[in-house]
């Protein structure tokens, strides 16, 4: 189940909608800027469109309002009087349209109160956290609450305003959004696989130390038996904890072998493993349909949508991909920039 997010005005909406009898801001922009330039050519290279299309708009522009603007000759384009006029009405649409732009971020700078999300600890903690500039420089009156916890938040009985989960919600309460695909692998610190080697299968991990985070929403006692048949907990590990930090740090700093998200290469400290495993799990985004309709709400939502977008982040897309091949697929700023300064080295 996915959900698309509309944003906007529908598009029957943006049909009907007019000013001053306009109806086609475009081809009015386009008109407007060819009366500047003095010339189609001129206007063409200023709007970045060809020719054709310029001489296009402007002819539907005329059918539109229903006069000549423009007269043509070797030297150029000249205004009809009836163009004259119709600059007149252009230009207090463009006015209107820059009052608009500004009544608009005034209105998101003073969108103000508290929006709760939840989120499970380590995307809370290693790409919701970091990102959360981001959507303060849009919002400085939002306050986020982010709470980070591997239980899921039900936001049918208002435990959260949002909330994030690793597995679909049962409610049938909630608004659901299929936000990506989170994908799992083995990782090692560079230290520990230079004293130990590095694992290449399952039957390679008996003979080496684990560390293992244990929560509800990844199965993980359940997971741990089906790979490791005839093993126990003990047997293998060399630290166990319930949150994904801890997990991290003490694979970073060499304690074993431990399980991430494919992201987690670019936070530096582990090297992902070259192990046939791989495990996905579906990241979906829930809200109550009362609280999208409030606006701090509706930002944030947007926001967390736009955030865990597969198209921007590979490692978030159905498909897996690896790692190694982040550089290559990946468009965005640097990867380092991406994890807020994680990053292990020098320590």
């Amino acid at each position: 189940m996915s959900l698309t997010l509309e944003r906007g005005v529908p598009q029957e909406e943006r049909r009907t909608a007019s000013l001053g009898g306009l109806s086609d801001w475009d081809a009015a922009r386009i008109f407007l800027e060819v009366v500047r330039c003095g010339s189609f050519r001129s206007a063409a290279e200023r709007l970045d469109l060809s020719i054709n299309v310029v001489r296009r708009r402007i002819d539907d522009f005329e059918r539109q309002v229903g006069a000549t603007l423009f007269t043509r000759d070797v030297h150029g384009t000249h205004l009809t009087d009836e163009g004259a006029t119709v600059v007149s009405a252009v230009e207090r649409m463009e006015a209107a349209a820059f009052d608009l732009m500004r009544a608009s971020n005034s209105v998101n700078s003073t969108i103000s109160g508290e929006v709760r999300v939840a989120v499970t600890e380590g995307l809370g903690t290693f790409w919701v956290a970091p990102r959360l500039v981001e959507f303060q420089r849009s919002y400085p009156n939002i306050l986020v609450d982010l709470h980070c916890a591997m239980r899921s938040a039900d936001v049918s009985r208002h435990e959260a305003d949002v909330a994030i989960h690793l597995s679909q919600p049962a409610s049938l309460d909630a608004k659901l959004v299929r936000l990506g695909r989170m994908h799992l692998m083995f990782f090692a610190s560079e230290a520990y696989i230079a004293a130990h080697g590095a694992p290449k299968s399952f039957a390679d991990l008996t003979r080496h130390r684990m560390v293992l985070q244990s929560a509800d929403q990844t199965a993980t006692k359940e997971l741990f038996e089906s790979f490791f048949p005839g093993f126990s907990q003990r047997d293998l590990l060399a630290m166990r904890t319930n949150v994904s930090s801890a997990n991290y740090w003490a694979v970073a700093n060499g304690a074993g072998v431990g399980v991430f998200p494919t992201y987690t290469s670019a936070l530096g400290g582990v090297v992902p493993l070259d192990i046939e495993f791989r495990r996905p799990f579906d990241i979906w985004l829930s809200y109550h349909p009362g609280s999208g309709r409030i606006p701090r709400v509706r930002r944030t939502i947007d926001w967390l949508v736009e955030a865990f977008n597969p198209a921007k982040f590979p490692w978030f897309r159905d498909e897996f991909v690896h790692p190694r091949e982040f550089k290559a697929v990946y468009m965005g700023e640097s990867l380092t920039h991406l994890f807020g300064g994680f990053s292990t080295e020098g320590r």
